[in-house]
């Protein structure tokens, strides 16, 4: 009788596993931000290489949703996308992203491989405090921001802006994509399911298609 053989899938979701991805993972559960998550929104830019077989939704934003998708812990019920092509028809070298959830949390991303800045940074606003992470930086990769409207007692139904310290909390020097391959070895020695297992990354190529769905869309429309 032979023994039972069986896989074991992790999707390279790798921004999943920086630490400054998970530390803000960790900011917004631990109610840091406040009790509520507004938006969130992220660019990911650059002059870069030009593709003729996939756009930049697709070649850019798989890491993107997945970030979104991490931090919100749910998905989106609305997608709307738009996107340009200038350099080669029929594929948009820039796109524009919106995203809304059930709980009300929004969300924006910004791709383009025709930039003339090199970008790729989330911001997090929250009822309380904000958040970037920005992988360009070499040291504050994540800042949180001590902003917001608190109500003013002194009046009824007015709020005030706060605008208090800015701090950038500790980040392991550690490589993301050790992180990564250390947690798929770990999980194949445990069989304990990765992080980004089969069906998160089911829930990106989910949504990344409901986008290309609304560029297709728009694009039909527009001619």
């Amino acid at each position: 009788m032979h023994s039972a053989l069986w896989r074991l899938l992790m999707v390279g979701h790798l921004l999943e596993y920086h630490p400054g991805v998970r530390k803000l993972k960790e900011l917004t559960e631990a109610g840091e931000l406040g009790d509520q998550i507004y938006y969130i929104y992220g660019n990911r830019l650059n002059l870069g290489k030009l593709r003729a077989d996939e756009n930049a939704l697709w070649s850019l934003g798989a890491h993107d949703v997945s970030v979104v998708l991490y931090l919100a812990g749910e998905e989106p019920s609305e997608v709307v996308a738009h996107g340009e092509s200038y350099v080669r028809p029929g594929v948009e070298d820039v796109v524009f992203c919106f995203l809304r959830f059930p709980s009300g949390l929004a969300a924006h991303l910004h791709l383009s491989w025709l930039d003339p800045h090199k970008e790729r940074r989330f911001t997090v606003v929250g009822s309380r405090r904000m958040a970037t992470f920005d992988d360009m930086e070499l040291e504050r990769k994540l800042t949180l921001y001590d902003k917001g409207f608190d109500e003013d007692s002194r009046t009824y139904g007015e709020y005030i802006t706060r605008s208090g310290d800015v701090f950038s909390p500790r980040i392991p020097n550690v490589e993301p994509l050790r992180v990564e391959c250390e947690h798929f070895v770990d999980s194949i020695r445990s069989g304990i399911p990765p992080r980004s297992d089969g069906a998160s990354g089911l829930r990106v190529v989910r949504v990344l298609e409901q986008l290309q769905h609304s560029l297709d869309a728009a694009r039909d429309h527009g001619g």
